[in-house]
């Protein structure tokens, strides 16, 4: 944890890593609050119809020992491979803190993935039970004669006519003692396989130990302001079968002591999304870059919505003055954007709290993080040079390797350094800019390009929602600049207004990097976490 200085300068001189010997992630997010304030409302869960449950932190280790030893009556043992295919629920919570709690390893998984991908990521992981819901039974029924490994299936809701053997989850748990002893886990001990979301390759799947979260605490509270306290009210669209929302903010909110809210949206609705974090109070929030550019659409928040907002954090995308500058007008806070990737995470980021964000930068390293640009060796680079953004080993917050994939493992690292894979530059104070992932990067005419200034110029304009810019190949300059944008509402495509976008971006941006061509499109290409393909946009 942080240790509430008064400056980022005082923050990174006094803070120090105490990573205990033995530690055990389900103790600490469940288990040491239950002790001390057991009626202490750690989720407020919203069903789709409106409904809410409260569910205490006593009532959590409850449900969680008795999921525990589900677990354990169906061999579930230390480094046993858990599978959960949910929603946000308190069910997902429970079945990742019993998994920690018995030593097995949990993986999540997206509840919108398709029986190719979860037939992929159930093999390689070789999870033995499955947690999931109705929707969940339906793919996997698909697949089951292809997974060996599986045991058990428990599920989550009533299902009709399965023809897959299956177990209700709340009835199985009913039938278990309410104690259980946790595993005496080591800090080091495997604890999760988080998988990469595929954009390139196959997926690979990250191997964290038990340290991985209070690796990310220290990014996590400077990218809400520099402190995080028990009275906060936590929410994330993210879905938590992402590092995203299980490790930016379920799991370090309840190791606060703080409340978690969940609920699902079928589709992520602006006003939806607004009603949500007014009904419930909320004061803290992790929004993807996706989120707060359809959120921005909304006019006048504050006056429509009665909002508490406190702390805004954000991170996947570099998000420009753009939306900074709307964070601070439309919702009266600073939106702290943070960097980090599914291996190493929340290493970079803004504190509104203690340093101003500079248009462009990412932020600075996160305390107890070393942070640095380097080459294609691992040589640190000289000051504003671009080059690999890389985070010295060995780091708490930094995966124990790929899930069998030791060559993958090494190809990740060069020297002292694990490399992320994206380009960046580092000025003198520390702050560091993001100029792309390696294959976003533009080569026009001898100038190196990265998409996110192009972007972000291009959002300030009122007929741009959202916008994708990418290198297209060109006989003369190599490459030049293409922007795919989707309109606002109330503007159509024309010869005109794409003259107006170009001089938008050479006026004020450069006039090498002003998109020569642009393509008019209803949607863009995203991730199942959203974030673009650009990949697909290059090659279609």
């Amino acid at each position: 944890m942080l240790r509430g200085s008064p400056s980022y300068e005082d923050e990174i001189r006094r803070f120090r890593w105490e990573i205990p010997e033995r530690y055990n992630i389900g103790v600490d997010v469940c288990d040491k609050w239950a002790d001390v304030e057991p009626e202490r409302i750690a989720l407020v869960h919203e069903h789709r119809d409106a409904s809410v449950v409260h569910v205490t932190f006593g009532e959590l280790r409850r449900c969680s020992n008795q999921a525990a030893n589900c677990l354990k009556a169906r061999g579930v043992a230390r480094g046993s491979r858990v599978a959960i295919l949910l929603a946000q629920s308190p069910q997902t919570a429970i079945a990742h803190i019993a998994a920690f709690k018995v030593g097995a390893i949990s993986v999540p998984l997206f509840s919108l993935f398709g029986e190719e991908a979860l037939e992929y990521r159930l093999k390689d992981s070789g999870a033995s039970v499955l947690v999931t819901d109705a929707a969940g039974v339906k793919k996997i029924a698909a697949i089951r004669d292809r997974l060996p490994d599986l045991r058990s299936i428990l599920v989550t809701e009533p299902v009709e006519d399965s023809i897959i053997e299956i177990e209700d989850f709340d009835s199985a748990l009913d039938a278990e003692p309410h104690a259980y002893e946790p595993v005496a886990t080591l800090a080091e001990d495997p604890a999760t396989i988080i998988y990469t979301s595929g954009t390139t390759g196959k997926p690979k799947g990250a191997l964290h130990a038990h340290r991985v979260l209070l690796g990310h605490l220290p990014g996590v509270e400077m990218s809400h302001g520099g402190t995080v306290s028990r009275g906060d009210i936590f929410w994330t669209p993210a879905d938590w079968a992402w590092i995203g929302g299980l490790l930016d903010l379920l799991l370090p909110a309840l190791h606060h002591g703080a409340t978690v809210v969940s609920h699902r949206f079928e589709k992520f609705n602006a006003a939806a999304a607004f009603d949500l974090m007014s009904r419930h109070r909320v004061t803290h929030v992790f929004l993807p870059p996706t989120a707060l550019k359809m959120l921005r659409v909304e006019k006048s928040p504050r006056e429509r919505w009665d909002l508490r907002l406190r702390s805004i954090a954000s991170g996947g995308e570099s998000l420009g003055a753009e939306l900074l500058n709307w964070g601070k007008t439309a919702l009266n806070a600073t939106i702290n954007e943070f960097y980090g990737q599914t291996e190493c995470n929340m290493v970079v980021s803004s504190c509104g709290n203690w340093f101003e964000p500079r248009p462009g930068a990412i932020g600075r390293a996160a305390p107890g993080h070393d942070v640095q640009i380097v080459d294609d060796h691992g040589d640190v680079v000289p000051v504003d040079q671009i080059g690999n953004i890389a985070i010295r080993s060995p780091d708490p917050v930094m995966f124990l390797g790929y899930w069998n994939n030791p060559s993958a493992t090494a190809g990740k690292f060069a020297g002292d350094f694990l490399l992320t894979g994206d380009l960046g530059r580092m000025d003198a104070d520390g702050f560091i800019d993001y100029v792309g992932r390696n294959d976003d990067v533009i080569t026009s005419a001898g100038y190196r390009i990265g998409p996110g200034p192009i972007e972000d110029c291009l959002l300030g304009h009122p007929a741009v929602r959202l916008v994708a810019v990418v290198g297209v190949p060109d006989a003369e300059r190599t490459e030049i600049v293409k922007a795919y944008v989707v309109l606002a509402d109330g503007f159509s495509a024309n010869d005109a207004l794409t003259r107006e976008l170009q001089d938008h971006v050479r006026t004020r941006l450069a006039a090498h990097e002003y998109p020569r061509v642009i393509e008019y499109r209803e949607s863009l290409p995203m991730t199942s976490t959203g974030k673009l393909i650009r990949r697909e946009l290059r090659n279609g």
